[in-house]
């Protein structure tokens, strides 16, 4: 069960998160086909961002607005899909880590929206995203410890794990993982057809690669 908490709803307005819930998958090395498209991709944005930069993109103008409105300074902390979208405009293209992890890159890129997925056999209880405190906090899969003081922050019964900015060791997708779930931080300016059609797109390819089954949620 995942809810968004009422003070993020009152400094957002339209925010909307997208779950993925998966059951029975099995995650292990890229195919080629993954692989690949992981890797043209990123060449078709560099092109792309030769010809018009970053900070004109829509999606990335629209994320740091959102970042302002909780409190977070985005120059500093920077949306995962936009951190992603700056190593790919340095040529730091991003290397294939695993089939799962590659996917929800390969689809942060696409959409470009942070994304977040995690071993569900690591959460505990229901999850809610909110605003973090000063007492959130969390080693990240970057190995930094980031706090989360006036940021979007995703918890559980155990405590943070997952952000547009980074997310936790803790709950970190592996090749041992066979449950996940996987949080999409939607534009607010997205329809909620919009978001049925990403979200079904993204059920598809991740169950074509992982094998198991999948079931959507839109949660506003």
């Amino acid at each position: 069960m995942l809810t968004i908490c009422d003070t993020v709803k009152q400094r957002v307005s339209h925010f909307k998160i997208g779950v993925l819930t998966y059951e029975q998958i099995v995650v292990g090395p890229s195919p080629n086909m993954l692989k690949g498209k992981l890797r043209q991709f990123q060449e078709l944005l560099y092109f792309d961002m030769e010809q018009t930069p970053l900070a004109e993109w829509p999606e990335v103008k629209e994320w740091r607005s959102v970042f302002k409105q909780v409190g977070t300074d985005p120059s500093r902390y920077r949306p995962s899909s936009e951190s992603l979208l700056r190593r790919v405009q340095k040529q730091n293209f991003i290397p294939s880590i695993h089939s799962a992890a590659d996917i929800n890159n390969f689809f942060s890129l696409y959409y470009k929206l942070p994304i977040g997925i995690y071993d569900r056999d690591q959460l505990t209880g229901d999850i809610i995203v909110t605003i973090g405190t000063q007492a959130d906090e969390y080693v990240g899969i970057n190995d930094r410890t980031t706090n989360f003081e006036r940021k979007l922050v995703t918890k559980d019964a155990q405590g943070p794990f997952g952000s547009p900015i980074v997310d936790s060791k803790r709950t970190m997708v592996t090749e041992q993982t066979t449950h996940a779930v996987q949080v999409i931080y939607f534009l607010p300016s997205f329809t909620e057809t919009q978001c049925g059609q990403m979200l079904q797109a993204m059920k598809e390819m991740f169950i074509q690669v992982h094998g198991g089954s999948a079931h959507t949620q839109l949660i506003i």
